[in-house]
């Protein structure tokens, strides 16, 4: 958390500064950044707070990604896409609501619509309250098997035989 308020800071205090000293100051740090790489291991651990700074960065402004060396850039994207995975794994979470129905109910009601193909929700949930089953009308319907509707009756196919009429021609 440190690393972000200074981070912070620093951006502060660039806001301020000549064109010429920042300009030093981005080929020092990129020369150091260089003899770094050379001497450190290829993968360095970064922590959750780096990770989010780099891709704050990225996200606010994407040609930055250029300047990147120690990560890839396909690392900073794909760290990105990570954090709007987590986020609507979030944002769609099971929240507190009316309970699921058991599967044993929800097999009863489809049988039973299976079975008696004239009874609608109002009958089955009815059914249901006898055999001592707490379940609202609208949940039975939900769960009832869907029927096909009948063909329609406008659309007919006809079907002409050939044979027959040759014969009738000649």
């Amino acid at each position: 958390m440190r690393e972000a308020y200074s981070l912070v800071w620093s951006v502060l205090v660039l806001l301020f500064r000549s064109r010429v000293s920042l300009e030093a100051e981005i080929l020092i740090l990129r020369h150091q950044l260089n003899i770094q790489r050379r001497h450190v291991p290829k993968r360095v651990p970064f922590s959750a707070m780096d990770r989010l700074i780099f891709v704050g960065l990225y996200r606010l402004v994407p040609n930055t990604i250029k300047a990147f060396t120690i990560v890839t850039p396909d690392t900073v994207i794909r760290w990105h896409r990570a954090g709007f995975r987590s986020y609507w794994r979030w944002k769609s979470r099971h929240r507190c609501g009316r309970p699921t129905v058991p599967l044993e109910i929800r097999r009863l009601i489809r049988e039973m619509s299976i079975a008696n193909p004239l009874w609608g929700a109002p009958r089955i949930h009815g059914e249901l309250l006898k055999l001592g089953i707490e379940i609202g009308q609208t949940s039975v319907a939900k769960y009832m098997a869907r029927r096909r509707s009948p063909p329609s009756q406008g659309f007919v196919i006809e079907v002409i035989d050939c044979e027959n009429i040759d014969k009738s021609k000649g």
